[in-house]
C-alpha cells in the first residue's frame, strides 16, 4: 500500500517530507549554510525508516563534516569540497583551510507533493575557497513508493554538474592522490554509530571486500541502539549511469566501510580522476531504498524489480 505524503518548507533552512497522518518524518533536506571548515553544502538528515528509526549520523566526533546523506567531492582541481583536513600524498591529512570550498544553494525550481511523490528540485553552485564559480549543479530529490507492506520507501537523487571554468575540472579522491582504499567522493551516506560492523551485501558479492569493486547495487544492514530491530539501506545505480564503464562512461566503484563506522558511496572517482572539460556536464542518478528489517539478497532483488526507473 502506497501512503500519502506531507511536505513542510521552512524557508532558508530545510524541507521536510513526512508520511501523512503518521507523524513519521522520512527525510529532512537541510540547505542552510553551516561551518566553513566543514565545506558547507546541503544534506539530508535525519533520514528515517517507516517505523521512525533514524538511519543517518550527523557531525560525528571523528568527522564533523559527515552529515547524513549528501553529494560531496573530496578532491576537485586541488580543492576540498568534502570538508575537514585534506589528503596530501606523502604527508597524510593536513589542515589546509585555504583548500576547503563549498556547494551553495541558489534556489528551488520545485518543492511539491503530487500523486504520492514529493519533489525537491534545486539549483546549486560549486566554489573553491576563494569563491569563484567553478560549477553549476541541477539537483532533484524525490521521495516515492512508500510501501507499508514491505516496510520500505524510496529516495531518488539526480544531479547534473556542469564545469563553468575555462579549464578542466578534475574530480578525484584520496585514492587517486595516493591513499589506497579511500576512493570516497560523490553521493555519501554516513550511518549511525550503532550500525558499525553491519552486513554489507551487493548484487555480486558480500562483505568489506566489496571496497573499490563494481556492482549494480550495494546494501548495508545495521542494528539500532535504543530499539529492537534492524534496518537496511540499498544504494542503486540508474541504468544510464553505466557503472561498469562498458558503454564508455567513467566507471563507478563502491566505497564502503563497516569499521570503524558505517559508510557507503557510489564513488565516481575511486581509482581514476574524472575530468570535465569546460562546459561539460556530469550526470548521475541514484536510488536509495530505505527499509525496516535485515533484508537478504532475494528480498532486495525482488523489491528492486518492482521499481521502474
Amino acid at each position: 500500500m502506497t501512503e500519502a505524503l506531507d511536505l513542510v518548507h521552512r524557508h532558508g533552512d530545510h524541507v521536510a517530507v513526512s508520511v501523512a497522518g503518521s507523524g513519521v518524518e522520512l527525510m529532512r533536506y537541510v540547505y542552510r549554510p553551516e561551518a566553513r571548515w566543514e565545506a558547507p553544502k546541503p544534506y539530508i538528515h535525519p533520514l528515517r525508516t517507516l517505523s521512525d528509526r533514524v538511519v543517518t549520523d550527523y557531525r560525528p566526533n571523528d568527522h564533523r563534516w559527515h552529515k547524513g546523506l549528501q553529494l560531496t567531492a573530496s578532491h576537485v582541481s586541488g580543492q576540498n569540497l568534502w570538508g575537514g583536513n585534506t589528503y596530501v600524498h606523502g604527508e597524510g591529512y593536513l589542515a589546509l583551510p585555504d583548500r576547503v570550498g563549498s556547494m551553495a544553494h541558489r534556489g528551488f525550481d520545485d518543492v511539491s507533493v503530487r500523486g504520492g511523490r514529493a519533489t525537491v528540485a534545486e539549483r546549486l553552485s560549486w566554489h573553491p575557497n576563494s569563491g569563484e564559480l567553478w560549477a553549476d549543479e541541477v539537483r532533484r530529490i524525490e521521495v516515492h513508493d512508500i510501501d507499508t507492506t514491505t516496510g520500505s520507501w524510496v529516495l531518488t537523487w539526480s544531479s547534473a554538474v556542469t564545469n563553468r571554468r575555462d579549464e578542466e575540472l578534475r574530480l578525484g579522491s584520496p585514492t587517486t592522490h595516493g591513499r589506497a582504499g579511500a576512493g570516497y567522493t560523490g553521493l555519501f551516506w554516513r550511518g549511525p554509530r550503532a550500525f558499525r560492523d553491519g552486513r554489507i551485501l551487493a548484487s555480486e558479492g558480500e562483505g568489506p571486500e566489496l571496497m573499490g569493486r563494481q556492482a549494480e547495487w550495494l546494501a548495508y544492514s545495521g542494528e539500532h541502539d535504543g530499539f529492537d530491530g534492524r534496518a537496511t539501506l540499498v544504494f542503486v545505480h540508474a541504468p544510464e549511469n553505466d557503472h561498469t564503464g562498458a558503454g564508455g562512461a567513467h566507471p563507478a566503484h563502491w566505497f564502503v566501510r563497516s569499521d570503524p563506522f558505517a559508510a557507503v558511496a557510489p564513488s565516481f572517482a575511486f581509482h581514476e580522476e574524472l575530468v570535465l572539460v569546460p562546459g561539460a556536464t556530469l550526470t548521475r542518478r541514484y536510488r536509495v531504498l530505505v527499509a525496516d528489517g535485515a533484508w537478504d539478497r532475494e528480498r532486495i532483488t525482488a523489491r528492486l524489480a518492482e521499481l521502474a526507473w
